[in-house]
């Protein structure tokens, strides 16, 4: 190591940090700001898995079938506030602090979960119930476009010099986690009530539970301190008008952002969210077992991430996001060909496989994201871009391939995975490996 690396940084109570030693402090910070995001993924799943079931409640009764689309349209919505959400509260972010942003989107996270919980029925106030719930998945996309680039800033920020992709990758695990935890939450209210009661008040308990962890999450954040990164910005009095400084001085790291989010976005929605469904659809497969063989793979994701990271640290973001991008490559066709006559074991392979790949993007993406924007515009940065373009094509992946196998035509889907990669390798081999930096700009 380089008298360079060895030289350390001194924190704001004057101790030494070593470049890789993550400290409680460091810890602290890595759970506080990792927790809120599986929080809002918990969220998200918990109105997925039972919208089924509350339906009903918030429209008129007598056709089943027109409530469920309505609610998963609701759902939808959501997503499309996440730009907006994104600027504003990037922006807040950038301005007061991370800590206060965090703060904030836990809270609204949190609120529009107790509402949806509370709010009355169709029966009982006619159209204003559809509105209500609108008006919280509203406020709760609007939440997770600022959690997640916030997050990502206070959490690499809060992480040593030569451990911010380890850090960072810890954000994804708790994406997992909370697609885990709706999946489990839903399945205990299930298990423990029966259907006339999951459907009288059962889904409302699993709100009430998740806006309670919300609250939960916002007092650990209050017990930790503003990123020292965010305190020295502050200190040398520049102007903060973020989103204005980004589009005039940072345009080409916004693209760089959304080069490296296609092939990421798209490549987790279809192994991670779509995997189990295109399986059940196209081979015939039980979506039982199609969803046993995901959590499992999504398990051993979880576990390879942190080691991700620490690869990332150690080799540098650009050759782990080419295990990513090349690995892909190669196995896009094959894995769709498998696929085509396997059952579970086949499937659990195939997935397996693509969880290892997708280790290189997902505990990278963090650091990566985080390293392109100077402290001053990081959230707002970070947030824009890439909410917009898991808008985009986070919904269309799976819609896209699912269509393609419904017209025959499954054995194209490698020639999407691979145009995909191509704007990934495009965009890494133009760019700095964030990794040689020994500070944070």
């Amino acid at each position: 190591m380089s008298a360079e690396e060895n030289t350390v940084a001194v924190d704001r109570a004057g101790g030494d940090v070593h470049p890789t030693r993550t400290t409680r402090e460091h810890k602290k910070a890595i759970f506080a700001g990792t927790l809120g995001n599986a929080i809002e993924f918990l969220d998200w799943g918990i109105y997925a898995s039972l919208a089924p079931v509350f339906a009903d409640q918030f429209f008129p009764e007598g056709d089943a079938v027109a409530a469920f689309l309505s609610t998963l349209a609701i759902f939808a919505v959501g997503f499309f506030v996440r730009p907006l959400g994104a600027v504003v509260l990037g922006a807040y972010a950038d301005r007061h602090g991370r800590k206060k942003a965090l703060a904030l989107t836990v809270t609204l996270m949190s609120a529009g979960g107790f509402v949806i919980a509370v709010c009355p029925t169709y029966a009982h106030i006619g159209v204003l119930a559809p509105v209500v719930l609108l008006v919280a998945r509203l406020v709760q996309g609007f939440s997770a476009g600022g959690e997640w680039p916030s997050s990502v800033s206070y959490i690499v920020e809060s992480a040593p010099p030569r451990r911010r992709a380890f850090a960072g990758s810890f954000q994804q695990v708790s994406t997992a986690a909370g697609v885990l935890l709706a999946s489990l939450l839903a399945l205990v209210v299930t298990s423990v009530l029966n259907d006339q009661q999951m459907h009288a008040f059962g889904w409302r308990i699993a709100f009430a539970v998740v806006a309670a962890l919300g609250l939960t999450v916002l007092w650990l954040r209050a017990r930790t301190r503003e990123t020292e990164h965010f305190d020295n910005a502050e200190l040398s009095g520049k102007p903060h008008r973020p989103v204005k400084t980004l589009f005039a001085e940072h345009k080409l790291g916004l693209l760089r952002v959304v080069g490296i989010t296609v092939p990421g976005t798209i490549l987790y929605y279809l192994w991670i969210t779509n995997m189990p469904g295109y399986a059940s659809t196209t081979t015939g497969l039980s979506l039982d077992q199609a969803l046993l063989a995901n959590s499992l793979a999504v398990v051993a994701f979880m576990l390879l991430l942190p080691l991700g990271g620490l690869v990332s640290d150690r080799f540098g973001r650009r050759s782990t996001f080419m295990f990513f991008l090349v690995g892909f490559a190669l196995f896009a066709w094959p894995a769709y060909r498998l696929l085509e006559g396997g059952g579970f074991w086949t499937l659990l392979l195939v997935e397996l496989i693509g969880v290892v790949f997708l280790v290189g993007n997902s505990a990278n993406v963090a650091a990566i994201y985080a390293e392109l924007f100077p402290t001053s515009v990081r959230t707002t940065g970070t947030g824009i871009p890439y909410a917009t373009t898991v808008a985009v094509f986070g919904g269309t992946a799976p819609y896209f391939t699912t269509w393609l196998a419904s017209i025959g035509q499954q054995d194209k889907i490698w020639i999407y995975v691979v145009a995909s990669v191509a704007v990934g390798m495009v965009t890494i081999m133009t760019m700095p490996d964030g990794a040689k930096k020994r500070a944070l700009d």
